[in-house]
């Protein structure tokens, strides 16, 4: 008796259903620091007067800069990993979830538990950055 498995090529109802909610977590999670890294943002903005000796100004005002390039670093980097979750639950609703643009199989679990946003499996991945 050969019985071969036949490869499995999407994922069922449920374990969408698991992918979404893990994705939706982060999801929440990366708006919550941008809004945090934007109040930050918009709070240094308004910084006032102060009377402080005008080299200790200097100072500050070369340490406020360089902190706010990262926090609008950081920020972007959550706007775009936000904009992939979201792009990811579109591609759960329409049925393309956890598939490789590449080599149209189907991504390890385990590999989307770590990186939901994922679109490729490991080894395409590794074969395009090569």
């Amino acid at each position: 008796m050969s019985a071969v498995l036949e490869e499995k090529t999407r994922y069922s109802e449920e374990e969408l259903k698991e992918f979404e909610e893990i994705i939706i977590k982060k999801l929440d999670a990366t708006r919550n620091e941008f809004n945090v890294i934007k109040e930050t943002l918009s709070r240094k903005n308004d910084n006032g007067t102060d009377y402080t000796s005008g080299s200790t100004k200097m100072l500050e005002d070369g340490a406020d800069v360089s902190e706010k390039e990262a926090l609008s670093q950081s920020a972007a980097r959550l706007q775009k990993f936000a904009q992939q979750l979201e792009a990811a639950l579109i591609r759960i609703k329409n049925g393309t979830y956890g598939i490789c643009k590449d080599t149209g199989k189907l991504i390890p679990k385990e590999r989307l538990r770590a990186v939901p946003h994922t679109q490729q499996t490991i080894e395409a991945k590794l074969r395009a950055s090569n």
